[in-house]
């Protein structure tokens, strides 16, 4: 299943939006509801596994 899903079928009651977003350069950055919540160009690294939705969770506490 992808990052897409996984987050849409956690949290999709809260989620207004999610973005996605590859780009060049190895840049990777997941955005829910307008707020960055991970970006691989910031922390230098992939996300580890289950990080994102952890992340995802933490935000819409």
């Amino acid at each position: 299943m992808s990052l897409a899903a996984d987050l849409l079928k956690n949290f999709e009651a809260e989620i207004e939006t999610l973005s996605l977003v590859p780009s060049d350069g190895g840049r990777f950055e997941v955005t829910v509801n307008d707020k960055l919540v991970y970006s691989k160009f910031q922390t230098g690294r992939h996300a580890e596994p289950g990080e994102v939705i952890g992340l995802v969770q933490e935000l819409l506490k």
